[in-house]
């Protein structure tokens, strides 16, 4: 298979908003034939820079419909924090050729973080680089902190995600829930599962086994202890897919990070009064980004601290 050279840039648009004074530029990042189109916003030249790791699935730069991510940035914009988010690999479909040719392994998803992170290291305009990982992304950016002043884990996972996936699973049907924790053993165990219930295909069909025998053997808690730099965990306690004790786990591992549990925040950083609201907001950008949310970044990323 031929190679392109990595770190390729292309600059295709930049707009000025009068309005607001956001400065916006569209930038393609490619990790060998991987594009990884993203949105870099800024309101002023040495401001700190948020780097956005994305949570599993195919998210684009904006968060799909929930548009969460897009929230998030207009957001910090406002605090003077510039922030790029990037389109995954997954969410591209230039990249499907090569995904179908190639797989995907938890390390693709770290080099595109590495890539990207190497494209604004050395750029006078931002004084320090931060990575904010959301669910997965929190064990992505965590394993990409290379050239990083700063990190952040949102809703990230406390624990392997065979653990997750278990319980998960045997919230909906413990038959289920049974069936996955046999199927990750033998996952762990030989590296492929040669039979799959069809109810349970799409979490353990054969193109996604590869991927998910090198995510399970990553521990959160493990690598986080790794860590040299300032870290805020964070989580919110109306979070359906990651519980608060896994923020807890995070920080017990790693005692000199701080720790912040937000009040009515769900697992896509929405503001959720009621809670037959929750699920709703996963299908809607019509819901808030938690204030508190922002602050709490604001604060963390604003100190001078590094």
């Amino acid at each position: 298979m031929i190679r392109f050279i990595t770190n390729l840039l292309l600059i295709t648009i930049t707009i000025t908003s009068s309005f607001a004074q956001i400065i916006t530029k569209e930038i393609t990042i490619n990790n060998y034939e991987i594009h990884l189109p993203g949105t870099l916003t800024f309101t002023k030249e040495k401001s700190p820079l948020i780097i956005w790791v994305h949570g599993s699935g195919g998210v684009d730069r904006n968060g799909n419909t929930p548009q969460y991510i897009k929230q998030f940035r207009d957001a910090v914009n406002k605090k003077d924090i510039a922030f790029f988010s990037y389109d995954k690999r997954t969410a591209n479909p230039k990249n499907i050729t090569f995904i179908k040719q190639d797989g995907i392994l938890i390390r693709d998803f770290i080099n595109d973080v590495k890539e990207v992170v190497n494209h604004f290291k050395d750029d006078k305009r931002f004084s320090k680089i931060i990575l904010a990982g959301h669910s997965q992304g929190s064990l992505i950016a965590m394993l990409a902190l290379e050239n990083v002043d700063k990190y952040i884990s949102i809703a990230g996972a406390g624990e392997t995600i065979d653990k997750t996936l278990i319980r998960q699973v045997t919230k909906q049907s413990a038959e289920f829930g049974k069936l996955t924790e046999n199927y990750l053993k033998e996952l762990k165990e030989t590296g492929e599962i040669k039979e799959v219930n069809p109810n349970l295909m799409s979490l353990f069909a054969k193109p996604n086994q590869p991927f998910l025998a090198s995510w399970v053997n990553l521990n959160p808690t493990e690598e986080i202890k790794k860590v040299k730099i300032p870290t805020l965990i964070i989580n919110g306690d109306k979070d359906l897919q990651v519980q608060v004790t896994d923020a807890e786990n995070l920080k017990e591992a790693k005692p000199d990070a701080k720790l912040v549990i937000i009040k009515n925040m769900n697992h896509l950083l929405k503001d959720i009064q009621k809670d037959e609201d929750n699920m709703k907001s996963y299908m809607s950008p019509d819901y808030p980004i938690s204030k508190e949310l922002i602050t709490v970044i604001s604060n963390f990323v604003l100190t001078s601290k590094k």
